[in-house]
């Protein structure tokens, strides 16, 4: 509701301003307004302007989205000269006879002339008398110009804008719905790649038959409603995200008992923030995925913190499988997931990424709204 009343004060004030235009630039434009109710000139020009947003309008809402995007260029073409003409006609029924007929004097018409007797002239020859043809005693009606350039600039500019809009609106609604496709395709990808490695993690659980199992399976309820309910949602809570990852952690130790040391640390408040959904938990997911081992002691460090809207998630972990290629090369996730920042986080965000031959490091900064 809010957006059409903004919408439509814009259009309002935007007509407002380019009927005054004419008159706030004349160094006479109040005097031009005074003569509106019976300059026909003053007359002809306001409705120039009036037509021209009513061209606007109807090139805006009918003709553009009706025959131009529907490639039918000839009735385009068509309609836009059969308005031009339409406004032509009566601009120009205007300049003949006015929108307010004069109002009717008494007394005699202007310019008649007396009829006097010739005067007398007894001595000398007379002067000669004018024929019926001579209009020397009549001065010349000043006649209205049909200002033609006038009107054919006037419908050009309410043409041209209406097309750039149009088109430039198109052209956003096109990379919208593109950006939407994409993210719905890296989504269908992430879900059932944290799926599957959860269901992994609580697999390994149950093969040597752990009293932590039950446990696992109800984090996991818990896990997957954030998943397919609250993910599919453009932003979420920064808190529901951080409770998920809390979440993802505690299955993850409850795998991996004391072959890893897992230090998490979330500082500052994230009341009223907003994030996009499974966008830190990728980042996560790898290190759990490329940086433990049960054969061997390994750790992780994952250190989230707020400070206003700048939001910075540090993660670093072991190389404790070298013999695998890194996270970026071959992680869907990891790799989706930057690909998400490119799209809904333009200019807002950074991410430094650190592979050294024993340690993998991410360092993510983001500008929450």
């Amino acid at each position: 509701m809010n957006t059409r009343i903004s919408r439509l004060t814009i259009h309002l004030l935007g007509c407002l301003t380019f009927l005054a235009l004419p008159y706030i630039f004349a160094s006479n434009g109040v005097a031009k307004l005074t003569e509106l109710p019976h300059n026909p000139h003053e007359q002809r020009n306001l409705v120039s302007y009036l037509l021209t947003i009513a061209f606007f309008y109807a090139n805006y809402y009918i003709l553009i989205p009706k025959l131009y995007f529907h490639r039918k260029y000839s009735l385009y073409a068509l309609g836009s000269l059969g308005c031009f003409l339409l406004i032509e006609s009566a601009l120009v029924v205007i300049n003949r006879n006015g929108l307010v007929p004069p109002t009717q004097q008494p007394g005699p018409p202007p310019y008649q002339l007396e009829h006097r007797p010739p005067p007398s002239f007894p001595d000398g020859p007379q002067p000669p008398i004018p024929d019926g043809n001579y209009q020397g005693a009549r001065p010349e009606q000043p006649g209205l110009p049909s200002e033609l350039s006038q009107t054919f600039f006037l419908t050009l500019v309410g043409f041209l804008l209406a097309l750039a809009l149009r088109v430039n609106n198109r052209w956003r609604e096109t990379e919208r719905e593109k950006i939407q496709t994409q993210l719905s395709y890296l989504k269908a990808q992430i879900n059932p790649h944290f799926l599957f490695n959860t269901l992994n993690s609580i697999y390994s659980l149950a093969i040597i038959e752990s009293p932590q199992t039950a446990d696992a399976l109800i984090k996991l309820s818990s896990f997957l409603r954030y998943v397919i309910q609250e993910s599919q949602e453009n932003q979420v809570s920064l808190i529901n995200e951080l409770d998920y990852i809390g979440q993802y952690i505690a299955l993850q130790q409850l795998r991996l008992g004391d072959t890893a040391q897992i230090d998490f640390t979330v500082e500052g408040q994230a009341n009223g923030r907003q994030i996009v959904p499974l966008l830190l938990i990728s980042f996560i997911e790898n290190a759990f995925k490329y940086g433990v081992s049960p054969e061997e002691p390994s750790t992780i460090q994952i250190h989230i913190s707020i400070t206003g809207d700048e939001l910075h998630c540090h993660v670093a972990n072991n190389k404790v499988r070298v013999f695998q290629p890194t996270a970026v090369a071959s992680g869907i996730g990891l790799t989706n997931t930057k690909a998400r920042l490119q799209l809904l986080y333009p200019e807002r965000h950074q991410l430094v990424i650190s592979d050294k031959p024993d340690t993998f490091t991410i360092d993510l900064s983001i500008t929450l709204s």
